[in-house]
């Protein structure tokens, strides 16, 4: 190729390059950009973004707070994707939205599923009102805690929950729904157990620092009994991963064995009193109160009224002790020693 070639070509490559920068249109400057306003956008475009301003702006102390806000954000996409469709023609701005949309509406789904109404057994509602719920454990949190680990079963009249001395303590823990239960120890009532009351409080406390060990009372139905019933090893095992729930337990049962410490040291005490007793006190969990049973085991039988155990002396019950004037003694009236029994 010779130079006259070569430089008819540069000079064509020259010329078609300037051409083709003189058809591109020229970027305006900062200062003539918003010179001429485009036309406003039609009006659901303007509905949509209200939405979007009005579900922002609702105050976070409102008790639907994210189902308003989810709510009005889908509303506004959708407004976006109506417009970005039929009058704006914008592909992308129709896909993003669609996006948006989906996102709000799954969200949206899953709050309002969390705040179904949920449905309590008939036969449990009575325990949820009177102990779960002045508490404010959510119905779906109780139904969790008796939906799965726990059964209702029957007791008829004279059956036996539990034998002193031969039945396990570490296997179950029990709320009575209906009926009653009455305790006792080698003979001598102890107290009643009411609906809404833990069958065996004091155990489940004390075996929580000792395993193995066996009930030191024997309960038996007094009435025809229906009691929910828990396995204690997967109640435990639930309770490790619902701390809030935990305490609930915590609390509910050191105020069920205040309430047997009520009905031990008061026996007068009938069943609308037990069932209006609401303790001030809480127990300190180092005390055994199969210990505390066993040491006023014999007064309900022995003393007619709380003003003679005041002035007597009781010694630790028998297995021979036939006579009830044998396990007191006459002492001062201003003097109470009371000995554990063994």
């Amino acid at each position: 190729m010779n130079y006259t070639e070569s430089s008819s070509l540069a000079e064509s490559t020259v010329i078609g390059f300037t051409s083709g920068l003189g058809s591109i249109t020229p970027v305006p400057s900062n200062e003539t950009t918003c010179e001429n306003w485009r036309e406003v956008h039609h009006l659901v475009f303007h509905l949509a973004n209200v939405c979007l301003a009005v579900g922002l702006v609702i105050p976070t102390t409102l008790h639907l707070h994210m189902i308003l806000l989810r709510g009005m954000l889908s509303i506004g996409c959708t407004l976006y994707v109506v417009w970005a469709t039929l009058y704006r023609c914008a592909l992308d701005i129709m896909i993003w939205n669609s996006v948006f949309l989906g996102i709000n509406i799954l969200h949206l789904s899953y709050l309002l599923y969390k705040k179904r109404p949920v449905k309590i057994e008939k036969e449990l509602g009575g325990v949820y009102h009177r102990l779960f719920e002045p508490l404010r454990v959510p119905p779906d949190l109780f139904r969790r805690l008796t939906g799965q680990f726990c059964m209702i079963q029957t007791l008829k009249k004279g059956q036996t929950y539990a034998t002193e001395d031969k039945t396990s303590v570490d296997d179950r823990l029990s709320i009575l729904l209906k009926g009653r239960m009455k305790v006792s120890y080698r003979g001598h009532f102890l107290h009643n157990i009411y609906p809404c009351a833990f069958v065996d409080s004091p155990e489940f406390r004390s075996t929580q620092m000792h395993k193995g060990e066996k009930f030191q009372v024997t309960i038996v139905a007094d009435d025809n009994c229906r009691f929910l019933c828990w396995s204690r090893e997967r109640l435990t095992y639930f309770l490790e991963s619902e701390p809030f729930l935990y305490e609930i337990f915590r609390y509910l049962i050191g105020k069920d064995i205040t309430n047997k410490l009520y009905s031990l040291n008061d026996p007068t005490l009938n069943d609308k009193k037990v069932k209006k007793l609401e303790p001030q006190m809480s127990l300190c969990t180092q005390i055994s109160m199969l210990e505390m049973r066993n040491s006023i085991a014999s007064s309900s039988d022995a003393v007619s009224s709380p003003q003679q155990r005041a002035s007597a002396k009781m010694k630790p019950i028998e297995e021979g002790v036939e006579d009830d004037d044998e396990v007191f003694v006459q002492v001062s009236a201003d003097t109470l020693t009371v000995h554990q029994l063994h």
